[in-house]
C-alpha cells in the first residue's frame, strides 16, 4: 500500500528535505507541495499531511487537516503543551483523525532529551542553552520547550528547579521553571546543551546536529506511524518506545524516603511513566 503525502511548507529547509526523501520511498507518494500562497484544499487528495510551516501558520494547517479527516504529522516548532491541548479538544469532535507532533526528528536529540529527564531527578539547578541558524524564526526552540516540559514532569513530586529570577530577562525564558537561553547564529545548524548544577559538580548533556540528514529517519518513522494513528501522539520518543522515568527525591534531607523511592523506581523498570 502506498501512502499519499501532502507537504505543507514544501519550500522551506525541512520541507524541501522531506519532499526529496518521500520521492525516493517505494511506500510513499508525494501528491502535493504547498507553500504559504497555496490553497489548503490542495491537501485533500492525501492520506497524510506533513506540516513543516511556521508557528503562526501551523495551527491553521492542523485544524484544516483534522476537520477533513486526514492524518497529520507536525514537524513545525513551537508546539507547547498549551497548544497541544487545543488539538486534544479538536480531536474529540473528529475521532477518526490522527495527529503526530514531533518537536525534533533527530534520534540523537530525542535520546538526549530522555537522558535529561533522568538527570533532572538528581539536580535542582538546571538550565538549557539552545543554538540554531540565524534564519530560525521562533525562540525558544520546540525541542527546548519540550525538554523543559519533560523535565518539569520528571520533577513533578520534587518541585521546580532553582531559578527564582523571573524578572531578569538575561537569565532566560522560563518554561516549567527551567530557564532557556536561545542563540541564533550564522554558521550554526542546531545544538542543545542542558546544564545540571550540583554540589561541587556540573553535568552537561549536549546534542548537536551537523547535517539535516539526521532528520531523515525520524521523518520516515513519523509518516509511517501517522497513517495508522488515531488521536494524538507527541514526541518521537513515543514512537521508539521511550518512557519517562518516575520522579525520585534524592535530596540529602530526604533520608530513607529517597532510598525507598529509588528502589521502587528501579523495580518498575520500563513500565514507569
Amino acid at each position: 500500500m502506498v501512502t499519499r503525502v501532502a507537504v505543507v511548507g514544501a519550500s522551506g529547509r525541512l520541507g524541501s528535505l522531506a519532499c526529496t526523501l518521500i520521492e525516493h520511498q517505494p511506500d510513499l507518494a508525494l501528491v502535493a507541495r504547498l507553500d504559504s500562497r497555496s490553497d489548503l484544499g490542495e491537501m485533500l487528495g492525501a492520506d497524510v499531511v506533513l506540516d513543516v510551516t511556521t508557528p503562526g501558520v501551523s495551527p491553521t494547517v492542523v485544524d484544516h487537516a483534522v476537520r477533513a479527516g486526514l492524518k497529520v504529522l507536525v514537524g513545525t516548532s513551537g508546539w507547547s503543551e498549551d497548544r497541544v491541548r487545543t488539538v486534544r479538544t479538536l480531536l474529540q469532535a473528529h475521532p477518526d483523525a490522527g495527529v503526530v507532533v514531533i518537536p525534533n526528528f533527530s534520534l540523537g536529540s530525542v535520546l538526549a532529551t530522555h537522558f535529561a529527564t533522568i538527570a533532572a531527578r538528581y539536580f535542582e539547578s538546571i538550565e538549557i542553552v539552545e543554538t540554531h541558524h540565524a534564519a530560525k524564526v521562533d525562540s525558544p526552540s520546540g525541542t527546548a520547550v519540550r525538554t523543559a516540559e519533560l523535565i518539569g514532569h520528571a520533577r513533578a513530586e520534587l518541585g521546580p528547579v532553582v531559578a527564582p529570577h523571573t524578572d531578569q530577562r538575561a537569565r532566560g525564558q522560563q518554561v516549567a521553571s527551567v530557564p532557556i537561553h536561545s542563540l541564533r547564529l550564522q554558521g550554526a545548524v542546531a545544538r542543545q546543551d542542558v546544564h545540571f548544577g550540583g554540589t561541587g559538580e556540573v553535568l552537561t548533556l549536549t546534542h548537536e546536529t551537523l547535517s539535516p540528514s539526521s532528520y531523515e529517519a525520524g521523518i520516515l518513522l513519523g509518516l509511517r506511524a501517522a497513517i495508522n494513528t488515531t488521536g494524538l501522539v507527541v514526541g518521537l520518543d513515543a514512537l521508539i518506545g521511550l518512557s519517562a522515568p518516575a520522579p525520585v527525591d534524592v535530596r540529602a534531607d530526604a533520608g530513607a524516603d529517597a532510598g525507598a523511592a529509588a528502589g521502587a523506581a528501579a523495580g518498575a523498570g520500563g513500565d514507569t511513566a
